[in-house]
This record gives C-alpha cells, structure tokens and sequence, in this order.
C-alpha cells in the first residue's frame, strides 16, 4: 500500500468514525430524554407513523433513489477494495539532465538485475525486488527466501554491502531506504548425477 492509499484510508476511516460518533450520542441523549419530549419523545420508536407515511407519501421512486445510493456505496467498496492493492512502483528515475539531454534509468532493469545479484548468494534461494517513492526519493521493496540453516547476518551482507550499493550506483544516488522482507524456506536438495 503506498503512501496516498494510507492517507485516504485514515481519511475515510475518520470520517465514518465521527459520523458514527455522531449518531451514537444523538441516539443517547434522545433515549437519556436530553431533548424536549415534545419534539423528541424516548419513549416512541425511531420509525414512527410519521416516517412510515413518509415512504408511503414517496412511494415508488424513494425506493429507486435508495436502490441508487446502494449502488454507488457498493461501488466506493468496490474501488477501496481495488486501491488497497495498489503498489506505488517506480517507472523510471531521471538520472541526469542538461543541456544534452535527459537520462533516464528503468527502474524494472535495476530491481530485475538487484534481485538476480543477491540470487547469486548460496543461502538465498529467491529474491524479487521493487522500486517504490519518487524519482527523488527512491525506496526498495525487496521480498527474499532464505535457507532455514543460513545465518541472518550472511544475508543482510549480501543485501547491505553488494546489493544495495550496487542499486545506489546505478542511480547515483547516496540515499536509498530499503526494506527486505525475509522468509525461511528448507533448501532445495541439490541432485548429484553420477556416470
């Protein structure tokens, strides 16, 4: 999930919250009889004749609109259920620019030829990796299997001082946050072929 999904994900959730909140202490303070009784009376229900007459008064496109507002609530869930997996990747970091011209660096070059280098380490057994931020900021997103028996630290030298500095390199750049998500995985078994 990137950095914008977050955001309007605290957004929304702020918002349902305080509407909820809302209503929950209206539906109180009419039940501890906080408004007239005249006005609001606690010991009637919510849905009274009045609110029946209503939807009878309305009766048959109220119940087309509330088929609608259905429809386009069940479409915001839809679209939320789809950004949530919404990765930020990096196309492309502009590298260096002049009078000359542009050059630009596929970042799916860089994270294809990161990912194969820290494969090449005996204990690793897979490795993917992504570019993710801006063309400014660039950040790594690294997913690597590891051999159950191998030590962590052999792997975090194969990633910290190969592959990354390798990936800063070829960006030219000095900064460059990095997450490595690690799994354990028993090691394939290597067949010998005997003539």
């Amino acid at each position: 999930m990137n950095d914008k999904t977050a955001r309007g994900n605290r957004l929304g959730l702020l918002i349902v919250g305080l509407a909820l909140l809302i209503l929950s202490a209206l539906a109180i303070a009419r039940g501890a009889r906080a408004f007239p009784q005249a006005v609001a009376p606690a010991s009637s229900p919510l849905v009274d004749g009045s609110v029946r007459q209503a939807f009878a008064d309305y009766d048959p496109w109220l119940w087309w609109v509330l088929a609608a507002a259905g429809i386009v609530l069940a479409l915001f869930g839809l679209r939320w259920l789809l950004v949530q997996g919404r990765r930020g990747k990096l196309g492309g970091i502009r590298v260096d620019g002049g009078p000359g011209g542009v050059t630009e660096v596929d970042t799916g070059s860089v994270t294809d030829a990161a990912a194969a280098e820290a494969g090449t380490h005996p204990a690793i057994i897979n490795a993917t990796a992504a570019m993710t931020g801006t063309s400014d900021h660039p950040a790594v997103r690294m997913r690597v299997v590891v051999a159950e028996d191998a030590p962590m630290s052999v792997v975090r030298e194969q990633l910290g001082e190969v592959v990354i500095p390798h990936m800063r390199q070829a960006l030219e750049t000095s900064h460059m946050p990095t997450v490595a998500r690690v799994s354990l995985e028993n090691a394939p078994r290597r067949s010998r072929t005997v003539a």
